[in-house]
């Protein structure tokens, strides 16, 4: 019996620290095309297959078409979010090359904490 609850007490732990992760905020700032971050900066191309550590990442394959809404600045520059049909989220600049920009002036604004709360379905993911 003790075990048992050895294993349940790690299962939480682990449960407990992955959900720390997938809330953290990863900027403070962020760089727009407009002060609400609805319009699309550029449309961009993966070169090479991504898979995101959580749900807050846009995974993609080689040659797939994303479109670029934000893209985190100062604390953490090397992320951009984007959209690939229906699926939304971050993914390291590195990972794509721009075909087509329809922004060139960028605006800077503050993140929210609900930019980093995973979106399930019709619902957010507070974990």
């Amino acid at each position: 019996m003790s075990r048992i609850l050895d294993q349940r007490f790690l299962l939480l732990v682990i449960s407990f620290v992955t959900s720390l992760q997938s809330t953290k905020v990863l900027s403070e700032w962020k760089k727009c095309g407009d002060r609400e971050c609805e319009t699309a900066m550029s449309r961009v191309q993966a070169t090479t297959d991504y898979l995101g550590p959580d749900c807050r990442y846009l995974n993609f394959k080689t040659g797939e078409e994303i479109m670029v809404y934000s893209k985190l600045s100062r604390k953490n520059e090397n992320l951009w979010t984007g959209s690939k049909g229906k699926d939304f989220g971050y993914f390291p600049k590195d990972a794509v090359k721009v075909e087509e920009v329809f922004i060139a002036e960028e605006v800077e604004v503050l993140t929210k904490e609900t930019d980093f709360l995973c979106l399930h379905g019709d619902k957010y993911a507070f974990e």
